[in-house]
Order: C-alpha cells, then sequence, then structure tokens
C-alpha cells in the first residue's frame, strides 16, 4: 500500500512547512538555494552573483579555512560590487604576487562569531546608532542603521547595504552586500 506512506510524506512536509522549518531554512542567493547544512564556501560555488568572490576566496588560499568550523560571519559582495571597483583592480588583485593583498581585502569581510541581523540590530541600539566590531583581518567595521536599510561602513568611509541578510550556513552566516569593504 503506497498511500499510507505517501500520506505520511505528505503530513511531515506540511507540519514542517507550516512550522517554517522548510521554508526559513533555506533563503535564495544569487539564483540558488543556500542550505544551512552547508557551509560558507558549498553554498557561495552555487550562486551565480558571488562567482568573482568564490574565485578570489580560491587565489586566496581561503577555501580551507572558510570551509572550517567557524562560526564565522561573512559580508558577501556580489559580482557587481566588485564591478564597482576601479578597472583592473580585481585582475590585479586575482594575481599571484598579490596574494596576501588578496587575503587582507577577503579576510576584512569576515567577523568571528556568528551574527545574524537581529545581533547586528541590537548592537547598533546598545552603540546609540552604531556599532564597532574587529575583522578577521584585524581592521574596524561599523554597523549602521538608517531606518530601512542595513549599512557596514569600512575603514575608509566606504559604505556597503546588506542587501540579503541571515544566510545561514552550517558554520556561520552570510549576508549579501552591494560593494567590496577595503581596510585602511
Amino acid at each position: 500500500m503506497k498511500t499510507p506512506k505517501f500520506l505520511a510524506t505528505a503530513i511531515i512536509a506540511f507540519i514542517m512547512l507550516i512550522s517554517g522549518a522548510a521554508v526559513a531554512q533555506t533563503k535564495m542567493v544569487g539564483g540558488a538555494a543556500m542550505y544551512p547544512t552547508k557551509n560558507i564556501v558549498e553554498n557561495a560555488m552555487n550562486s551565480k552573483d558571488h562567482t568573482t568572490l568564490v574565485a578570489a576566496v580560491k587565489a586566496a588560499g581561503l577555501v580551507e579555512t572558510l570551509q572550517g568550523k567557524g562560526p564565522f560571519t561573512v559580508f558577501a559582495p556580489t559580482n557587481a560590487a566588485f564591478d564597482k571597483l576601479p578597472k583592473g583592480t580585481v585582475d590585479k588583485l586575482l594575481k599571484p604576487e598579490n596574494k596576501e593583498m588578496l587575503k587582507t581585502v577577503l579576510t576584512y569581510h569576515v567577523v568571528a562569531g556568528k551574527w545574524s541581523a537581529a545581533d547586528v540590530a541590537a548592537a547598533i541600539k546598545k552603540g546609540n546608532g552604531s556599532a564597532e566590531v574587529t575583522t578577521v583581518e584585524g581592521g574596524k567595521l561599523w554597523f549602521k542603521n538608517d531606518g530601512k536599510d542595513t549599512w557596514v561602513i569600512d575603514e575608509k568611509g566606504g559604505k556597503a547595504k546588506i542587501t540579503i541578510a541571515d544566510v545561514n550556513q552550517s558554520n556561520g552566516v552570510i549576508h549579501v552586500i552591494d560593494t567590496v569593504l577595503m581596510p585602511k
């Protein structure tokens, strides 16, 4: 009898759907589902909007690190964000002789721990409108909210808007941003 097995599967799927487990656990980024059971690199590799970031992570030798236990919070610039950089910047950074410079830029986009959007908002509130965090690179980033959008500000005054928040990973969380952050 196939009907009871099908019915049981349908009931379980329905319960997961109404409890939010099936929907809330995955987000779409770059046309691909981001699964919380996969790590940062595994998910990023599936996003059509993050091919430049993935190439840079590979060139910098950071794949193993970002597949590690973490947890990490990654502010992930899109391909369009990299396109905003002055012409030739990405090509220059991807050259083997600039590996350390590339690593510095990429680790400036990573904060230790798992910072959800709610954590960022709470830190902004506690800091009376601004919150400072230290990146894995050792530099500083600031979070601010303008009422509708949350912004990440780098040490040079550059501002990146969080366009997709809380993309949960097995080893942390990704927040998609629209601008590449630059350390001092």
